[in-house]
């Protein structure tokens, strides 16, 4: 009898071992989508009654929705170095106009260590961070944004076969195409980065559908913008209230009519990359796959759509860096919406640990997998740092310091006043509490704050910054 029993033992032992093995073994395909300039209330399950995302809607009701998600810095070209890196924007220095990612920080990109870990690793749309060689980081890959003219070819010069699409069918097709051909014996990470939504910044349009969805929010009236008032825009700095933010605004909603044209194109751009969303889904449904494929859906910044009467991103308030974020894993058998702040940066050593693979330790985001499956585990966070250090005058650069309650931000190369909201009872960022006596010193405790955030990261770089070169375009 103890013979059989030891036996049996022994069998239960080898089936857990080999079990645990086979798990260990499967590891799990990613997809990451980003999209561009995607601002974070842009989204159904956000509260937006307008604009139509069933996709990515159902991927954050049946995963994980972060809804106080940021971006590091509000300017794509650093916030993608950032997502690649792992790192803020103060450490490894890539913005506009600088030559390229410094090999250092080309080292550590996710998609480099993952083929080194044995993924498939694939790359399709806007990189937007220079490298020296796709190959040594990519098993496939293509690099594309906007076209250079200025006019819908923006958008349309991409074809599948004998037809010209727009860009975001493109992407998606791409995306089909890496699926169906994915070698069996290996998980894949797919990373699709859309230009959608972003403006075709040299045209009069701005934005660009495809036909099929010309007649979606034909009948719809765009709400005004938040903070529209001239007392919102006559607030800001000079530099600001001549610069880009407000150039850009002059081209899609300095009129009434303008305004609702822009923005319903800005949602149908929105609403053609939730249906390649779709099909990307069903096409690994059909494979067999969709019960080991993480999703992962994110913005690279926020956006201004009229609010302070600006356009674009750039600056420090919420709705310029707060980014949608959705991750569906169908290994966790639950749902959940998470309130604590998590970063752009997080994502990148959250797929690591998603693969089982060893991060750098010099990354500084946070995995997130715990609040996936605990949305009450906590990041012991108590404050964000967000910065914009691109030198150009018409975009002044700026730095913030972010906790649940307390944002304060300054600007950094230009002469403007100090600013500080109290985001519990003032989430719009209405009232400038900066020269108020009563809030002195949690403004120089948050001032230190910011400066011991950014001298931290600054001392944590790998190698010293390229110099900018002079921008030919923006």
């Amino acid at each position: 009898m103890n013979c059989i029993k030891q036996s049996y033992y022994l069998f239960c032992c080898v089936f857990l071992i080999s079990t645990t093995v086979l798990c260990q073994n499967k590891k799990p395909n990613i997809i990451f989508i980003l999209t561009d300039d995607q601002r974070w209330d842009a989204l159904g399950v956000a509260g937006n009654s307008i604009v139509q995302t069933p996709e990515m809607d159902a991927l954050a009701k049946s995963g994980t929705y972060f809804k106080n998600a940021f971006s590091t810095t509000p300017i794509c070209a650093a916030s993608r170095a950032s997502i690649l890196t792992g790192l803020y924007e103060r450490t490894h220095g890539y913005t506009f106009q600088k030559p390229r990612l410094k090999q250092p920080y080309a080292d550590i990109i996710y998609p480099k260590l993952l083929k080194e870990s044995g993924y498939h690793v694939g790359f399709f749309g806007k990189l937007g961070v220079i490298i020296d060689s796709a190959n040594q980081y990519f098993d496939q890959s293509d690099f594309y944004d906007r076209g250079g003219s200025p006019d819908r070819r923006g958008y349309f010069y991409k074809k599948i076969g004998k037809d010209t699409v727009h860009l975001t069918r493109y992407t998606g097709h791409q995306a089909q195409e890496f699926i169906k051909n994915a070698p069996a014996d290996k998980p894949f990470c797919l990373s699709l980065s859309f230009s959608a939504p972003h403006g075709h910044d040299n045209s009069v349009e701005q934005y660009y559908w495809q036909d099929k969805y010309a007649d979606l929010y034909a009948n719809v009236k765009i709400p005004d913008p938040l903070l529209g008032e001239d007392a919102y825009f006559n607030k800001l700095p000079k530099e600001v209230k001549e610069g880009f933010n407000r150039v850009r605004w002059k081209w899609r909603f300095d009129t009434p009519e303008k305004y609702q044209q822009m923005v319903k194109g800005y949602y149908r751009m929105i609403t053609e990359v939730d249906n390649e969303i779709g099909q990307i889904r069903q096409q690994l449904k059909e494979k067999g796959m969709d019960d080991n494929t993480i999703i992962v859906v994110m913005g690279d910044n926020g956006y201004f759509l009229g609010d302070r009467q600006l356009a674009d991103k750039w600056l420090m308030y919420d709705v310029s860096i707060r980014i949608p974020l959705i991750i569906y894993d169908p290994r966790v058998k639950k749902s959940s919406s998470v309130d604590e702040m998590v970063l752009n940066i997080d994502i990148t050593k959250t797929m690591m640990d998603m693969a089982g693979v060893t991060a750098p330790k010099n990354y500084q985001g946070k995995s997130l997998t715990p609040l996936m499956v605990n949305n009450k585990a906590q990041l012991n966070r108590n404050a964000i740092l967000i910065e914009h250090l691109w030198e150009n005058p018409d975009i002044p650069s700026s730095e913030a310091i972010r906790t649940e309650r307390w944002k304060y931000f300054r600007y950094r190369l230009i002469d403007a006043p100090e600013e500080l909201y109290d985001l519990k009872n003032d989430p719009l960022e209405k009232n400038n509490l900066a020269s108020n006596v009563k809030y002195a010193k949690l403004l120089s405790k948050l001032r230190q704050q910011c400066e011991a955030t950014a001298k931290k990261y600054q001392s944590e770089k790998l190698c010293p910054d390229d110099p900018f070169i002079k921008a030919k375009n923006f």
